[in-house]
């Protein structure tokens, strides 16, 4: 540099040389800031495409994360790699590396990927929180979804899809094809209003209902806006997105927090025996309960919640100490504050709202184009009415096949396709070293189509899903609900309010598939996997 700036002394006037010089030692940080993170996955033998400065790969899933998984994997293998903006991200698809990651050795990655521009109620809801409060609030949260408080959630899932089958009926009687994903999403909508927040909305026949109006400003998000490129590519602008004014989001937060805040309010007004029987309600039930299960007891896809004690009182609880002022504190921080209550409900939309829409439509979508796979599921709805009224938690369990049919629609279309873990400290995985600051990324959609676990993975078929055959798959090759303690919360509501959609629909309808009905799908992977145009096709009454 010095022999630089001489040279330059001797070209141009020593103000202008000064100038230049402070200008060539700005395009050198520059270009270091650019540049220096992207030697991290090189240094730890992970392979990767080449990022550009400032802005990684990002482009690369211009069109999405499901097509760019697979074309990743199969060029860089198992364990590879990209960088997003200058964050660098280790993707693993080695099914015997994602159990230790996600059970085995789950205290070393107990955090889902930080979002850091989420302002509340979001980043107060179960998949922003990270560490000990996270631990607090799902010990809390997880007897909420236990398979008893499911059996109240029923009756209410049941109203709501009375008014789907209205709906649809609607559709019948036209003859015309029409988006059934639409359709499906006015419902979710209606159920979330009715089981999240105790409201009742009919978004279909109201979409400018203030309600529905506010939750889908949710779903318009993308990766490639000026404002989420700038993000990415110069991370320490962050925190002054989070400070400064933005109407649209203050806006939309400020409903729902206003919103739950208010029925909080006029449920503690009611008698006890009036109040509404509805997750908000098993909230706010939790201030005057110790109701709760500890870490080991997480794993709802394994149902270990269902093994484990109900009760957190402190002198019974593993981590308590002998004296009383220690209860005390133990108690206490069992609590949930308003704002976590606020923001559990309000993860109904991030979690609850687009997944099982999207997973409804696909399914239909499938049984559409493999009629003798409709004709089956028919018949075992038909039986199962010659028994039943109505669906419940109990009764349709025992619905084999429906179960079957949405395991594979899962498979095939798994709206979470892809999660994530923050590295917070350097580790080794299987003898593969993962650097601290790393997000390590789970590739669930490219696993569902792993041709070594499901020979013709393309194909539509149920079969995969029988007992015998789910007992000789290794169980990390089928995540739709995730694995360990930070699986998905909501899988049993979320299967429940699938599983009695579906009955009813096929109990009265046959979903066709016509001259619209695109195959194959287009399909939008930035945040959930779903239909990128809707899925079209025409609905006939059945006869009897």
């Amino acid at each position: 540099m010095e022999l630089v700036m001489k040279v330059l002394g001797t070209l141009v006037p020593s103000g202008m040389t000064l100038s230049l010089g402070l200008l060539m030692i700005f395009l050198a940080l520059l270009y270091w800031y650019a540049t220096f993170p992207y030697s991290v996955l090189a240094r730890c033998g992970i392979r990767h495409p080449k990022p550009l400065p400032f802005f990684g790969n990002m482009f690369l899933f211009r069109e999405g994360f499901f097509g760019f998984h697979t074309d990743l994997i199969q060029t860089y293998g198992r364990v590879c790699g990209y960088y997003i903006g200058r964050r660098p991200v280790v993707v693993v698809a080695d099914p015997d590396m994602l159990r230790q990651i996600m059970v085995k050795d789950f205290s070393t990655f107990p955090n889902r990927m930080a979002i850091r521009t989420a302002t509340k109620p979001v980043s107060d809801c179960l998949l922003m929180l990270r560490n000990e409060r996270w631990k607090r609030v799902r010990g809390i949260l997880t007897p909420s979804f236990s398979a008893a408080k499911m059996k109240e959630m029923g009756p209410l899932i049941n109203t709501a899809t009375a008014t789907l089958l209205t709906n649809l009926n609607g559709n019948a009687e036209s003859g015309k094809s029409f988006d059934i994903h639409s359709c499906f999403g006015s419902f979710t909508m209606d159920v979330i209003a009715s089981v999240a927040f105790g409201t009742q909305v009919d978004s279909q026949k109201d979409p400018n209902d203030p309600f529905v109006h506010h939750a889908q400003k949710f779903f318009s998000f993308s990766f490639f806006t000026p404002l989420m490129i700038l993000f990415i590519a110069f991370p320490f602008v962050i925190p002054l997105a989070r400070i400064l004014p933005n109407k649209r989001r203050d806006e939309m937060n400020n409903f729902f927090i206003n919103c739950i805040q208010k029925i909080i309010r006029q449920r503690d007004e009611q008698p006890v025996e009036e109040r509404r029987r509805d997750f908000l309600q098993l909230m706010l039930d939790t201030r005057s309960s110790k109701e709760g299960v500890s870490l080991e007891h997480f794993d709802v896809v394994n149902h270990a919640d269902e093994l484990a004690p109900t009760h957190t009182h402190p002198e019974n609880d593993r981590d308590a100490h002998e004296s009383s002022n220690t209860r005390s504190v133990q108690t206490q921080k069992r609590m949930m504050t308003e704002d976590e209550i606020v923001g559990q409900a309000f993860v109904f939309f991030l979690a609850g709202y687009e997944t099982s829409s999207n997973t409804l439509a696909f399914s239909c979508y499938l049984l559409a184009l493999h009629p003798e796979c409709q004709s089956r599921l028919q018949a075992e709805v038909d039986c199962f009415f010659t028994r039943y009224d109505l669906p419940d938690y109990t009764n349709v369990q025992e619905l084999k096949y429906l179960d079957m049919v949405i395991s594979e629609s899962l498979r095939l279309y798994p709206p979470g396709f892809r999660f994530a873990r923050d590295v917070d400290n350097d580790c080794m995985v299987n003898g593969q070293f993962i650097p601290k600051g790393a997000t390590l990324e789970i590739p669930a959609g490219f696993l569902h189509y792993d041709p070594e676990y499901w020979p013709e993975p393309k194909k539509f078929n149920p079969e995969r899903f029988t007992a015998e055959a789910k007992a000789s798959r290794h169980p990390f090759v089928y995540l739709p609900f995730g694995a360990g303690p930070r699986s998905c919360v909501g899988m049993r509501l979320a299967q429940l309010e699938i599983k009695i959609a579906l009955v009813h629909v096929f109990r009265r309808f046959n979903i066709v598939a016509c001259t619209e009905t695109k195959v194959p799908l287009e399909l939008k992977s930035h945040t959930t996997l779903g239909p990128k145009d809707g899925i079209y096709v025409k609905i006939t009454k059945r006869e009897f």
